[in-house]
Parts: structure tokens; sequence; C-alpha cells
């Protein structure tokens, strides 16, 4: 009865546990009461892409030392979908496969060796793996949930308010560590020509394209914003103003490289750039925009297809073309 008791108090902090940080804090707490050992583990993990949650990372098995993770998916792999509730015995541990809503999210293991581990104590942990894994997979759908509020569908990019709350983080992050961060804008030259010629759909599917392009082209700390409609934020962490526009450079090209077949004809567009450096202790992410923005829309009035920096307010950084064209008129003039 008090095991039974145990249990339910289990579940009951389980139910208050909104993300894995939570869920390890009720795991530490309750484990070892629940599975009468203190060398108890838990592995889960996004996508099958398990890690240790609680417990070693490593286990004493029949063939040596191996990591929990290998014992858990080779016993998850030989008993399938319909483990049963008392566990697994592999490799010198007993692995109680976390299973909810058809789908296995990890798994709670011991050594098999643990005294007192009884029929009925075994079936009292395969209860505990069953609510421990409707735990986890709703901490994964509310996070699934959260990431899709944050983030924008089309292009992958976070929105707009969001955004704003990482730059000021950033900025503020900046000015404790004194290290340069740049902001670029941009936005889809004639962007409402491609919908009006050729349909929304295909608009989306640009957009789509674009979004993959600036994955593809930056690093994992940069912070990529759906602004507007067409419009999108670059926020550059440890990157001075000169890198910052060889990255709206690189971006440019990318941009410029989108090719959409769309009921026989290529859509293809280019795109114009403001960047601008944030000053010395500026936490305000709205002033740093501004100056982006300035540039942006300097950028158009000397003829799209362009980068300008916040800081050159009498020139465009030109295109490869624009310069041809240059030197073509040179030649000739």
């Amino acid at each position: 009865m008090q095991e039974f008791e145990r249990l339910l108090e289990f579940w009951h902090e389980l139910t208050q546990a909104f993300d894995l940080d939570a869920i390890r804090g009720v795991v530490d707490a309750y484990l070892p009461e629940v599975t009468g050992s203190q060398d108890g583990w838990v592995v889960t993990g996004p996508e099958d892409d398990w890690r240790s949650v609680l417990g070693p990372a490593s286990v004493p098995t029949d063939a040596g030392e191996r990591a929990v993770t290998e014992v858990a998916i080779e016993a998850v792999a030989r008993a399938g979908i319909s483990a049963r509730p008392d566990g697994i015995e592999h490799d010198g541990q007993v692995c109680f496969p976390m299973i909810a809503a058809g789908a296995t999210v990890g798994v709670l293991g011991l050594p098999a060796i643990t005294p007192g581990l009884t029929p009925p104590r075994r079936l009292l942990i395969g209860a505990a793996a069953a609510l421990l894994g409707v735990s986890v997979r709703s901490c994964y759908l509310l996070d699934e949930l959260r990431q899709r509020s944050l983030r924008d569908a089309l292009t992958g990019c976070l929105n707009r308010a969001p955004a704003l709350e990482a730059v000021e983080r950033e900025l503020m992050r900046a000015r404790r560590s004194r290290l340069p961060v740049s902001l670029i804008m941009f936005d889809l030259d004639r962007f409402k020509s491609i919908n009006d010629r050729h349909g929304h759909q295909c608009g989306d599917a640009v957009l789509a394209e674009v979004g993959a392009r600036m994955r593809a082209a930056l690093r994992t700390s940069d912070l990529t914003c759906r602004y507007g409609g067409e419009e999108f934020l670059v926020l550059l962490p440890e990157t001075p103003l000169e890198g910052a526009r060889r990255v709206a450079e690189t971006l440019k090209r990318e941009v410029a490289g989108v090719a959409i077949a769309w009921n026989g004809r290529t859509v293809r567009l280019t795109s114009s750039f403001g960047v601008a450096a944030a000053l010395p202790n500026e936490i305000d992410p709205m002033p740093l925009i501004g100056r982006a923005d300035q540039a942006l829309y300097r950028a158009k009035r000397t003829g799209r297809d362009c980068v300008c920096l916040a800081d050159e307010p009498a020139r465009a950084v030109a295109t490869d073309n624009q310069r041809s064209a240059a030197r073509v008129t040179r030649g000739t003039a």
C-alpha cells in the first residue's frame, strides 16, 4: 500500500512538470523509492534521439560497461511496442519502456541484480514507466506547440514578437561581454508582383525557399526573423559591421539563386539589404532596427539588389552586375 501511495504522489508531481528539467527533478526525488534502488536510470529524447535524463551515462552489463542509451535502444528493439509491463531483461539490466500514444518515448531501467526486484515490484516500476512516458510525451507536445507559436511556419524564422525579445537579450549580453553585434534587414524586391502575376501559392513557395537558404547560409547562433510579409531580420552575434556586410552579400547571392518553377515559368527575384551595428551599451533593439531599416530604404532608392550600410549614407555596395554595367558605360563614354 505504501508503494502505491508513493506511485500516486509520483504521478501527481509529474502532472505539475511542464518541461524536461522539471520532470528530471520529480524523477530524482521519487524514482529511488519507486524502484527500491539508487541505481535506476532514465533515458528519453525527441524522435529517438535519446540521452540520459537521470542516472549514469553507462552501466555494467554482461559485456562490460556500456552506454545506457545503447542498452535501452536494444531492449526496445527486442520487445517492440508490445513490451510487457514487468520489464525486459537485457544485458544485465531490466528495462521498462515508457510508452505513450503508441510510441516509445524512453526507457526506465535498473540493474537486474537489484535486491527485492520481485514480480509485484516490477509491475509497480512498469506502471511508473507508463506514467513517466505520458508525462514526457506531453512535455514534447507542449514544446512543439510552443515552438510553432514562436516561429513562422512558412520560413522557419522567428515571429516578430519573440524575435524582438531575443534581440534585446543579445544586446544585453553584448554589453556585458563588450563583443560586437550587428543586424541585417532585407526584403525581396518587387515581391508583390510575384503574388499578383503568379498567385500567393507561388509567393509562399518563394518565401519557403528563401527561409531554407537562410538556414543553410547562416550559423546556428544567428537569429532570423520574418519581420513583415517579405521583410526579414538577421541578428549576428559577435559580428562587426564589416563581417555583417559580407554575410549580407552572401544572403543576397543566395536569394538571387532562388529559381521556382511555376506553371511552365521560372520565377526569380532579387533582394535589398540594410546593415547596422549595435552601438556601445545599446540595449533597446528599436534604434538598431531603425538604422538598419533606413539603410534598407537607401538600398531601395539606390536601385535595389544591393547592400547598404547604416554608417554610409551616401554609398551602397553595388552588385557585380551593376559594377560590370558601370565599367561598360565608362568604356563607351
